[in-house]
């Protein structure tokens, strides 16, 4: 019973043993479990990681990609918007491809066309794709090859759908654009470049093949986002091209001349600066040739002014084929044209008038026939140092072929043979050194310092005489005497005054008022009403100045007729002697009219300055009545088309 007993007992604590062994191993599986579950929780996390790791690299990739992308577009709007020229953008545009989107090598074939037919000029290009065995062969830089026009089907399908195409085929790319090339050659530039595709991107402008945008790239491949920008990218060239050409377009309309073509007046006065410059740096010499067309009068009146207009048009173009690229041929407006000639002197200069007056005169228009100009011809430092005095000899000499019958060439005289200057100077010494004018001693000595020091120096008489003017004349404007003489002489072109009329004017303008420093200086500033007393004191001042001044120096005997004369108006109501119509010197007139005009624009101690369109309107006003209505309409289209203040 007892064993009995001891024996169910240790069954019982057997059981309970196994059954705590059970619940150890459920625990132990659990622990496997829970590790296990772990294990592979951590294993998911790891290769989540690295999947984001992977994609972070992609997406930085793709974001650096994207930023190099819009800097190249930055640079295009930033070229787009320089108006820079268009070869400028293009190569800023080649150079940021390669730079910043990482292309070994690009270039901008341009599409042109020639009497040899269509070809293909590189207009941009960066990298060194062509190599130096390449260019030795051609012996030019890139931009001097004639590339043929692809033939291959699949290059002109792409380039007549604005499709882009790719291709690793590269060999047969050289071989197409420049087929004369060796095949040796040719290898030689493949095996040496690291380039394993190229991308063309087919360009339009105004609806027609511009040219392509081509890059080589060290990939076999381009991605489908990269063909995306560079279409994208394609535009924006197209654009770029689009506002460089408008620019072009501004520029070329601001410097040329609308009708001919040529360059204009200002662009010409501009050119002409610089070469004086450049002469001056180098002591090198240049020629300016005027230019004339005869009788065009005759040909508006019997014809047209549509004949007119055509025989112009035909000497721009007789100038335009005859030119070198360095030449300036201008239109300096109506019939008259002017050509700068850089390098050469007054012996090259003739030649090249003598070949233009042939080829003008060689040219039948219809129902006109044949047309003739009268041409001149001065060289700098040859015949003048003074670009103003040298354009006014080469009108001179222009002018004096049409006297001896147009349709001829004339060599200007050299400046030392023209003595208008040396008169001029011996006058103003004459005066200051004899006191003939009430001028204090300090400005007379100073004046006559600059006088005897000159050699044929224009300002320096001009400085005197705005000197002498602005003694009883504060308001005059510095620079004065310049204008005038200048507006003068262009205004007596319009009446063919011979060179020595000219000459006697130019002198005229220096003197005719130095009567005024006679007078009582509080008279010349009064702001009331002048009394009769007055005007008659103010009327004076020309007789003054011929008689009392200027007579007693012999050598402008032929002047002083000029001076004493240039307040007499047309209609006989002028002084000292109400001379009338053409019993009145042409050049009194014109002073006359040139100095109302620069008073008019002065001020006065009755009234404020007028506008230049103020002052015209009563030159216009003054027709038939102070001038003749035929100078009032010349002095206006001297003053709106050739003369700038």
């Amino acid at each position: 019973m007892l064993y009995c007993i001891s024996l169910g007992i240790k069954w019982v604590n057997l059981v309970s043993f196994f059954d705590s062994l059970k619940n150890f191993k459920k625990q132990i599986d659990q622990i496997e479990s829970t590790v296990y579950s772990g294990k592979q929780s951590l294993l998911e996390v790891y290769e989540r990681n690295a999947k984001l790791e992977a994609e972070i690299v992609v997406r930085t990739r793709e974001l650096d990609t994207a930023n190099r992308q819009m800097l190249t577009l930055q640079h295009v709007w930033d070229m787009m918007n320089s108006s820079k020229p268009l070869s400028s953008v293009l190569n800023a545009i080649a150079r940021s491809l390669q730079g910043e989107l990482g292309y070994l090598n690009t270039c901008i074939p341009k599409r042109l066309v020639d009497d040899k037919g269509v070809y293909l000029q590189l207009v941009s290009f960066s990298g060194e794709l062509f190599g130096s065995s390449f260019l030795k062969f051609f012996n030019c830089e890139p931009s001097d090859l004639r590339l043929e026009f692809p033939k291959e089907e699949h290059l002109v399908q792409a380039i007549d759908t604005n499709t882009i195409y790719q291709s690793t085929n590269i060999t047969e790319l050289i071989k197409s654009v420049v087929p004369n090339a060796p095949e040796l050659v040719i290898k030689g530039i493949v095996s040496h470049s690291k380039a394993k595709s190229y991308i063309m991107v087919p360009l339009a402008h105004k609806n027609a093949h511009f040219g392509c945008l081509v890059l080589f790239s060290s990939r076999e491949e381009a991605t489908e986002a990269e063909l995306k920008f560079l279409n994208l990218f394609a535009r924006q060239i197209e654009l770029a091209i689009t506002i460089a050409d408008l620019f072009q377009m501004v520029k070329e309309q601001a410097i040329t001349d609308s009708m001919t073509g040529l360059f204009n007046r200002r662009y010409f006065e501009e050119c002409l600066m610089k070469e004086v410059v450049r002469a001056k740096r180098h002591c090198q010499k240049f020629t300016v040739i005027g230019i004339d067309l005869d009788y065009l009068k005759k040909i508006n009146d019997v014809y047209g002014h549509n004949y007119g207009d055509l025989a112009i048009k035909s000497i721009a173009d007789v100038l335009k084929s005859s030119c070198r690229s360095i030449d300036i041929p201008a239109r300096m407006g109506g019939e008259e044209f002017n050509v700068i000639l850089p390098g050469v002197d007054s012996q090259g200069g003739m030649v090249f008038a003598e070949r233009i007056r042939k080829t003008i005169e060689s040219i039948k228009l219809e129902k006109i026939g044949n047309i003739t100009a009268s041409v001149g011809v001065a060289t700098y430092i040859e015949h003048s140092n003074d670009v103003y005095e040298l354009l006014e000899i080469v009108d001179h000499a222009m002018y004096e072929s049409k006297r001896n019958g147009r349709n001829r060439v004339t060599l200007a005289k050299p400046i030392s043979e023209t003595s208008w200057q040396e008169i001029a100077i011996s006058t103003f010494i004459d005066i200051l050194a004899k006191h003939r004018i009430p001028l204090d001693v300090k400005t007379s000595k100073m004046l006559l310092e600059k006088l005897q020091e000159m050699n044929l120096d224009n300002d320096v008489l001009y400085q005197v005489s705005d000197t002498l003017v602005s003694t009883y004349n504060p308001e005059h404007s510095t620079g004065g005497t310049k204008k005038k003489i200048l507006l003068a002489t262009l205004l007596a072109k319009h009446f063919d005054l011979s060179k020595e009329n000219v000459d006697r004017l130019k002198i005229a303008v220096l003197l005719y008022d130095i009567g005024n420093t006679l007078l009582p200086k509080d008279l010349l500033a009064k702001k009331d009403p002048l009394s009769d007393e007055d005007k008659l004191s103010i009327k004076q001042h020309p007789i003054i100045a011929a008689k009392e001044i200027l007579e007693p120096i012999s050598s402008i005997v032929d002047i002083i007729p000029i001076i004493e004369k240039h307040h007499e108006n047309w209609n006989g109501t002028g002084y000292p002697n109400k001379l009338s119509g053409e019993n009145i010197p042409i050049e009194s007139q014109i002073i006359l009219i040139v100095d109302s005009y620069f008073a008019l624009m002065e001020n006065r101690p009755y009234r404020k300055a007028m506008s230049k369109d103020e002052a015209i309107k009563i030159i216009m006003e003054d027709s038939n009545s102070k001038w003749s209505a035929k100078l009032a309409n010349e002095f206006v289209a001297v003053v709106k088309e050739d003369f700038a203040e």
